[in-house]
């Protein structure tokens, strides 16, 4: 897996500091070229299966992923496959739409609250309640004094679930705009894509720096001991892949997990 925690102290957003994303280079691969980070990663792989079955097993703690992107980030592709070949009974994605009429008749968490994990689950937030801070904050869809509140109301949301098992990971598929625009025009090549477009994409990226103004609030604001960021280097597929693959890894590794002791006598099955 390489050095210890390698990627974990190259893209963690520390808490309490005032994040710039220009402190990350989106083509950023560590040095590895794609074969060797392919090769690294289908051991971690390997080696996520194992951990996912233990926490699984043992059902003492839980996992929330976090992944947020701007459009085309890669959000898609990363739980395809990283997440994708992982056990469905314990490894599950929500995705979060507009609100419905039910969900805004609520406070902002409460269609979140729902979906996170069960104790032996990790659970994935495509997009997620960081919204809440990001588009209705950039499109002005609540005021200034709304969602100004919900950092600290997100943070203790989150400490409530980690102080209740769940180990938080959040990240941010970190691209260039012009990785977003070659990407945006692949999709309109390919018949197969089309579906995945959206007119309103182009228009989203006039937007683009007040996107990443809200993001590096969001990252010194909401990063956290029990709950960090991190701003995993996105425009190489491969590389992005690899980085959160062993993040997780080494999260899970953390945890020290054990398989249960049957409560039975093993030595008096008898098999016939």
């Amino acid at each position: 897996m390489g050095k210890k925690d390698l990627y974990g102290k190259m893209f963690r957003c520390e808490p309490g500091i005032h994040h710039r994303l220009s402190r990350w280079d989106p083509d950023d691969t560590a040095g590895l070229n794609r074969d060797k980070a392919e090769e690294q990663f289908d051991k971690i792989l390997t080696r996520l299966n194992e951990l996912e079955f233990l926490l699984y097993a043992e059902s003492k703690h839980s996992v929330l992923v976090v992944l947020q992107a701007m459009d085309a980030g890669g959000k898609d592709g990363t739980i395809r496959n990283v997440f994708g070949p992982l056990n469905p009974q314990s490894c599950k994605v929500a995705s979060f739409k507009t609100p419905t009429a039910l969900e805004l008749s609520h406070d902002f968490l409460w269609r979140v609250h729902s979906v996170t994990p069960r104790l032996g689950e990790i659970a994935v937030f495509n997009r997620s309640h960081y919204e809440d801070v990001l588009i209705a904050r950039v499109k002005s869809l609540v005021p200034r004094t709304v969602w100004s509140r919900r950092y600290s109301q997100i943070n203790d949301f989150e400490r409530l679930l980690a102080e209740n098992g769940t180990h938080i990971l959040k990240f941010f598929l970190h691209i260039s705009k012009d990785e977003q625009l070659k990407r945006l025009k692949k999709r309109l090549d390919d018949p197969t894509r089309h579906w995945k477009m959206n007119p309103a994409d182009f228009k989203e990226r006039k937007l683009w720096g007040d996107y990443q103004n809200a993001y590096e609030d969001v990252f010194s604001r909401c990063s956290t001991d029990y709950a960090p960021w991190y701003v995993i280097p996105a425009n190489h597929k491969w590389f992005r892949n690899l980085a959160i693959a062993q993040i997780l890894a080494e999260k899970l590794e953390s945890l020290k997990m054990k398989f249960p002791a049957p409560n039975y006598d093993v030595s008096k099955i008898k098999v016939k």
